[in-house]
């Protein structure tokens, strides 16, 4: 079997994925916002849930957005 070798760091890209990853996760908030108000207490719950999961991935993207912002300088 050939040695594998990684694929090299090329981060040219990095702040464009994650703002279009920041916006994906945005609309999916927006998305279950509406989902909500034809939900039940069970899931509801679950929605409420997963929104402050997604909320805290946006904060660690647009932190992220940020370091690689700095470092493309």
């Amino acid at each position: 079997m050939p040695e594998q070798k990684p694929n090299p760091d090329n981060r040219e890209d990095n702040v464009e994925r994650l703002q279009e990853a920041v916006q994906n996760t945005i609309e999916n908030i927006e998305a279950s916002h509406e989902t909500m108000n034809m939900a039940d207490g069970k899931d509801r719950e679950q929605i409420e849930n997963k929104n402050k999961k997604r909320e805290q991935a946006l904060e660690a993207m647009r932190k992220e957005i940020s370091d690689e912002a700095r470092h493309k300088e």
